[in-house]
């Protein structure tokens, strides 16, 4: 799928996942994001709204041309180039559940699309970036100090075959 379409998706995504009044972030996921970089022709794009409370972040995943089945996809904490926790599920399968058990299940290829609450967000395995399960405004402060990436993890790529650092789009 050629940047032209991904545009166009990203263009039509962006109209589902808009609220009035909520902060807009989003993320270009390919192989070159990853880290190590992966060489692979799937593409993908994460879009949300942050509401204006800073509870929920509603949010629509898509991807394509995976090389390999699905595992998962999360959002992780780190900065571009650094791999990072776990720390928001976007989708699971029954191989790599999500252990709070809320994300949808993952396509093969497609999209997903789920709210995010406190109730999401699992403690991050790296002990030294203190990161608590249930602690969604630490989340969105690594978003929005742009220290937060969603990627998606196949079989053949388990550290993950496309990311994108996660930006604010609009406040």
């Amino acid at each position: 799928m050629g940047y032209r379409v991904l545009m166009a998706v990203l263009g039509s995504l962006l109209l589902l996942v808009a609220v009035a009044n909520a902060e807009q972030i989003g993320a270009v996921l390919n192989g070159y994001e990853e880290s190590p970089s992966v060489s692979t022709t799937a593409l993908g794009a994460f879009l949300a709204s942050i509401d204006a409370q800073g509870s929920s972040i509603k949010y629509v995943e898509s991807f394509w041309g995976l090389q390999a089945p699905i595992t998962q996809s999360h959002i992780h904490v780190a900065m571009p180039g650094v791999n990072g926790s776990v720390v928001i599920f976007l989708c699971q399968t029954a191989g790599s559940p999500d252990p709070t058990g809320l994300a949808p299940q993952c396509p093969q290829e497609g999209t997903v699309t789920g709210t995010i609450t406190a109730a999401n967000v699992v403690a991050g395995a790296t002990a030294t970036q203190q990161l608590k399960a249930g602690d969604l405004a630490a989340i969105l402060a690594a978003i929005r100090a742009g220290a937060a990436y969603a990627n998606v993890h196949t079989t053949l790529s388990p550290g993950g075959e496309i990311r994108g650092q996660i930006k604010v789009m609009s406040k």
